[in-house]
């Protein structure tokens, strides 16, 4: 088995049926002949920009962009598993997460179209986002840390 394989099994799971976490994953493969270590799972997990969201029906692993509007995931779901820290500077704001974590809370703020954000930028683990004005920034960042902190 090589890498490519291995990564075309693991896209070909999770989209075709929820996964909720990588032990889960580590099974599926298993059956299909492929074992593989948690620390491999894992590090294929990164390379494709697979992270465990939220959804409306319990947390799955997938790509951001795969996900239809109704499984979209919100903030206060996102934030408290992937947020790291946030800082800013005059309208910037940027926010660490997990790694894996950037995207999915990139897009959550972009869908919920809150009128101080212009627009986000989302790696890996780093969102740049761009707000109208120092104190939009300071609203955002205000309600970012209050969102992560929330049980």
């Amino acid at each position: 088995m090589n890498k490519k394989e291995r990564q075309a099994a693991i896209h070909d799971i999770v989209r075709s049926r929820a996964v909720a976490s990588q032990e889960e994953l580590r099974s599926l493969l298993a059956e299909r002949g492929m074992a593989v270590t948690q620390s491999t799972l894992s590090r294929d997990l990164r390379e494709m920009r697979l992270a465990r969201i939220p959804t409306q029906s319990g947390a799955r692993y997938a790509h951001p962009e795969a996900l239809g509007d109704d499984d979209r995931a919100s903030l206060s779901d996102l934030l408290p598993q992937f947020f790291s820290s946030c800082d800013g500077v005059a309208e910037l704001l940027v926010i660490k997460t997990v790694p894996g974590g950037a995207q999915p809370i990139a897009e959550a703020i972009d869908s919920e179209g809150i009128a101080d954000v212009v627009g986000t930028i989302g790696g890996e683990n780093t969102i740049l986002v761009i707000c109208r004005s120092s104190a939009a920034r300071e609203r955002l960042d205000r309600r970012l840390r209050k969102l992560a902190s929330e049980d």
